[in-house]
């Protein structure tokens, strides 16, 4: 057990009323091993390898060797002991199975969406690409263990159409429920991007934000050939932050970065709803997530004023206001927000759901249902259920 594994135990919060909870936005890295195992035959051998030394770990990888992080894996540490480098052993084991379930029985989770944990960092296209499909294909293993409590996401490449269709019609018969594509879509050499982190590869970047200033864009008609796929499969698609990705590793950036890529998350939104995508697909159901959502009902405020005054010149085709859209086919997640919680009834605000970010440096865990009752103090048992749990099964479709 690492030092990160505080004692399995009960939740602390007995007097529990709420029912179930569908944590909207948990995580999932893969052991380290993991790419050698699920890679194709005739790249296992460039998969990344771990080199154990006497201050730490490394991770070798196309010619570089960098520290092991530990930023995304902080649960059960209080924020003063969180660790930024580190080893293995370190870690809490959140990729076994056993570790997880005892982990969500312990915080009253009920079942979780699954977020994270691909591609590698690759500069090679092909690597790069097949090694999306090594991730999709190990996180519907690790869920099969218990997959009425695991709903795992499946990143796609978005370097071309057609493409991202073929990787659509086949997670959809593998039984993903949702995919997570970049917030802009990628360039041909999809690990490309204009989005630099000193911190991350271009190609973990481009995975979550793609080129915001790239040739390629959703707005182009040509994605209706996705958005076809998308519905007719009967999939949700997500967009993880990704718009502006926090500049992790750099103490004088992350903190005021960290509330930017948050509200970020508003222009691919914005994008969908005013390039009509949403009047053509009306089934077309799309999740911000861990973006937040108090901001949520300003932006639907805002777009729709600015829309009533500015559509006749910029020749708007939208065929109802933009709040229309936000309450149909647009959610978002949050950790701590009880600013968008209070705003719960306001347009575009309707769709929120509660999510652990577990076992992220953000998360509740191994609090989480005392931040619930926190934070939704005073707000009606209906809506409390809605937020944390039936709003997650709306959007993926779950009975």
């Amino acid at each position: 057990m690492s030092e990160a594994d505080p004692a399995i135990r009960t939740n602390a919060a007995t007097d529990w009323q709420y029912g179930p909870i569908f944590d909207a936005d948990a995580h999932i890295d893969p052991p380290h091993d993991m790419w050698k195992d699920y890679l194709p035959a005739h790249l296992k051998d460039r998969a990344p390898f771990i080199e154990h030394a006497e201050d730490g770990d490394y991770i070798c990888f196309e010619g570089n060797r960098r520290p092991f992080m530990m930023i995304n894996n902080q649960a059960g540490r209080e924020g003063k002991n969180f660790k930024m480098k580190g080893r293995l052993a370190d870690q809490r084991t959140v990729w076994e199975p056993a570790t997880r379930l005892a982990d969500m029985d312990a915080d009253g989770m009920d079942a979780a969406l699954l977020f994270g944990g691909g591609p590698l960092g690759s500069f090679d296209n092909e690597l790069y690409v097949a090694s999306y499909e090594a991730y999709q294909n190990w996180v519907m293993d690790f869920a099969s263990v218990a997959p009425d409590r695991l709903y795992p996401v499946g990143y796609v490449p978005m370097r071309d159409i057609d493409e991202t269709c073929a990787h659509v019609t086949r997670l959809a018969k593998k039984g993903f429920r949702a995919i997570n594509l970049p917030a802009f879509p990628q360039n041909p050499d999809a690990w490309k991007t204009s989005s630099g982190i000193a911190a991350m590869k271009d190609g973990q970047v481009s995975a979550l934000t793609g080129d915001s200033k790239g040739a390629l864009q959703y707005s182009d008609p040509a994605f209706d050939t996705l958005w076809k796929t998308v519905c007719d499969h009967g999939l949700v698609i997500t967009f993880h932050l990704g718009a502006r990705v926090p500049r992790f590793g750099q103490k004088e950036f992350f903190l005021p970065d960290m509330p930017m890529s948050k509200m970020a998350m508003a222009e691919p939104i914005g994008i969908f709803i005013f390039n009509c995508i949403f009047d053509r697909f009306p089934d077309l159901r799309i999740g911000s997530m861990e973006s937040g959502v108090g901001w949520f009902a300003w932006y639907t405020e805002y777009i729709t004023r600015t829309w009533e005054r500015q559509r006749f010149w910029t020749e708007s085709q939208l065929k109802h206001p933009p709040s229309y859209y936000m309450d149909r086919n647009v959610y978002g997640s949050f950790i701590q927000d009880r600013t968008g919680i209070l705003n719960r009834d306001l347009p575009g605000a309707r769709n929120i759901m509660w999510s652990s970010d577990y076992p992220h440096s953000e998360t509740t865990f191994p609090k989480s249902r005392e931040v619930i009752l926190r934070d939704f103090e005073g707000v009606p048992e209906a809506d409390v259920r809605a937020i944390i749990h039936d709003n997650a099964c709306k959007l993926l479709g779950i009975a």
